[in-house]
């Protein structure tokens, strides 16, 4: 058979697949109607710190939540936001901040997988374009559902040799197929002169003296990581469910039948420890599951199989606002991407092994390999001095203990139910949280431990600061806030930022820098205010300078050298707004230039 007819037979048993998953979630799934309970609580206020330990301290072994879940990442959150809009009494718990590891180092991008379509053709293999499938489909609902969030980029993909314009216009024709109505716009064949317009730093001609032949442009989706895992957690914690980030899990609580029924977990803020009570546990730890599963059975086979993606940050002019550059293969046969984002570029690598820490720091070399990649493709001098901030992130990729065949990582999750009735969820990636999620609690139910409970409903519940939000939302904003510190409108950079960043949420963050007179700018040439670490402390659980600095805003991703220079003032504002003593601001600045200097790989001046 031909591979051509083994793809479109692919493609129609794939697309049945998926179809019937799909039919039967919106007709097991609760549609949310105006009038749906959970509608108006989204843009509930989140409740302290404080109380929300207060929650979890009152789960004990006559009144245990229904579901625990460990681990604050986006499929944590995501698992969170699922429980409780089913109706079950929630609880989570994230030994650092929400989306202090994976979770906000990712590429920026809500995708289907260009790259594992391509392998499911080249390889026959459905899995793979299962994995497609699922991961367009979930691309669409979550755009739908955090609009400020997120957006449909253009990438580039150039051609330098002839059979390259139908071999990618042929396959990004596969992937709109694919996608079916869940697709953003069709991709197209753009011409080697018109593609040098749209992107002006691209190169007419290829180091190895090849001339651009023309570029095919498809769509997907790009997203800002670190705000979208906070939307999931404050929207959940709005719900009722108690989210606290800075305590972790250090044992796990058992009946006499070796069941797990909750965990004990510290503050790592005071140092108290708490027993908390549930029927079930989740296991969400990304990169960390093997360790959480071996705290219940120590000789539990691992599960993970970490791996790496080594980031870079750039001027903006290197790329287009609205344009980015893929490269599908380099010389040693890796991805190579350049993205814009945040009024930065991005450029990055694919996957290289990796060891599992909480904090991984580039290599000057994996660096330097990016810049010599993307110069092969720019006009612009590509400059070491040029990077701004550089990030790694591990991603954990799945292998199922109890499968006959173990030889390669899943890139689909697993959700694995232990003797101890352990629920662990690993796997998959960004773009498929919510399914992931849905996958978790649905194991969770199938326990036969939780009763009362309503079908999963975060198909189409927004998320926190969308509800009224609209891509207009910046010229009221900008129209109606007054600048506390000089006469007139605020300017549309910080608008456009706030409205990205909080959706409707944003008049909250005006109000506060009117009221309080902190309009100023962090730092120049930025567009954060002082008022978004007040704004930040208060209701999105913002506990020190780097959650702030690394996730509510993401100036450690942006500029390393900008989040230094806002790190006394950001330390200030926190420690008014809760009490820390001098000794405390101290703390505060070491730990924040430790946690910056892994954003630096020994960058050169």
């Amino acid at each position: 058979m031909s591979r051509s007819l083994v793809l479109t037979a692919a493609f129609g048993v794939g697309a049945g697949v998926v179809a019937t998953r799909w039919f039967k979630e919106e007709k097991a799934s609760a549609k949310l109607t105006p009038n749906h309970p959970y509608v108006n609580d989204v843009n509930a206020s989140v409740p302290s710190r404080e109380q929300q330990m207060l929650r979890l301290q009152g789960a004990n072994p006559m009144n245990p939540f229904d579901i625990l879940v460990i681990g604050g990442g986006a499929t944590g959150t995501g698992c969170a936001l699922d429980a409780v809009t089913r109706g079950l009494r929630t609880a989570l718990i994230e030994q650092e901040d929400f989306a202090a590891g994976t979770s906000s180092r990712s590429t920026k991008l809500v995708h289907g997988g260009v790259r594992y379509l391509e392998k499911a053709v080249f390889n026959l293999d459905y899995g793979q374009l299962k994995l497609v499938f699922e991961a367009l489909h979930e691309r669409k609902r979550l755009l739908e559902n955090a609009p400020h969030l997120t957006r449909a980029l253009p990438i580039m993909t150039p051609c330098y040799a002839w059979w390259e314009v139908p071999y990618y216009w042929l396959g990004l024709k596969a992937y709109d197929a694919v996608a079916g109505s869940q697709g953003l716009t069709l991709s197209r064949y753009v011409s080697p002169k018109e593609s040098c317009r749209q992107f002006p730093t691209l190169a007419a001609g290829h180091g190895d003296g090849k001339q651009l032949k023309g570029t095919v442009v498809y769509y997907d989706g790009q997203f800002d990581d670190a705000r979208l895992n906070l939307a999931l957690a404050t929207t959940a914690s709005s719900l009722g469910a108690a989210v606290v980030n800075h305590t972790k899990c250090t044992k796990l609580l058992k009946d006499d039948t070796g069941s797990v029924i909750g965990v004990e977990a510290t503050d790592q803020l005071t140092g108290k420890t708490h027993q908390v009570h549930a029927k079930v546990v989740i296991n969400a730890g990304g990169p960390f599951s093997d360790s959480i599963r071996q705290l219940a059975d120590p000789e539990a086979p691992s599960m993970i199989m970490p791996s790496s993606g080594v980031h870079v940050t750039l001027p903006d002019y290197y790329s287009p606002e609205n344009m980015g550059l893929i490269v599908p293969k380099t010389k040693d046969g890796r991805v190579v991407f350049m993205l814009p984002w945040q009024g930065a570029t991005i450029a990055g690598t694919t996957d290289s092994s990796a060891d599992i820490t909480m904090s991984p720091q580039p290599m000057e070399s994996e660096i330097q390999f990016i810049l010599d990649a993307i110069a092969e493709y720019l006009t612009v001098a590509v400059r070491r001095s040029d990077v701004t901030s550089a990030w790694s992130g591990i991603r954990p990729l799945a292998v199922d203990p109890t499968a006959q065949d173990t030889a390669s990582a899943l890139r689909d999750h697993i959700v694995l139910t232990d003797d101890s009735g352990l629920v662990t969820v690993t796997g998959g990636k960004w773009t498929t949280y919510r399914l992931m999620a849905q996958d978790a609690v649905d194991a969770c139910v199938a326990s036969g431990k939780l009763h009362d409970h309503k079908p999963c409903c975060t198909s189409h519940l927004q998320l926190r600061g969308a509800r009224s939000y609209s891509p207009s939302l910046f010229t009221y904003i900008a129209q109606h806030y007054t600048v506390p510190h000089r006469p007139g409108a605020i300017d549309t950079a910080v608008a456009k930022h706030l409205t990205a960043a909080y959706g409707d949420r944003s008049m909250e963050v005006t109000t506060i820098a009117e009221k309080q007179k902190l309009g100023r700018r962090l730092v120049r040439g930025h567009p954060q205010l002082e008022a978004e670490v007040v704004y930040a402390a208060r209701e999105e659980m913002c506990e020190n300078a780097v959650d702030f600095l690394a996730r509510r805003t993401r100036l450690a991703f942006l500029d390393i050298r900008a989040a230094e220079e806002a790190l006394p003032r950001v330390i200030e504002l926190l420690a008014e707004e809760k009490g820390w003593s001098h000794s405390r601001r101290h703390q505060e600045h070491a730990a924040a230039a430790a946690f910056l200097q892994t954003f630096r790989a020994e960058m050169v001046t």
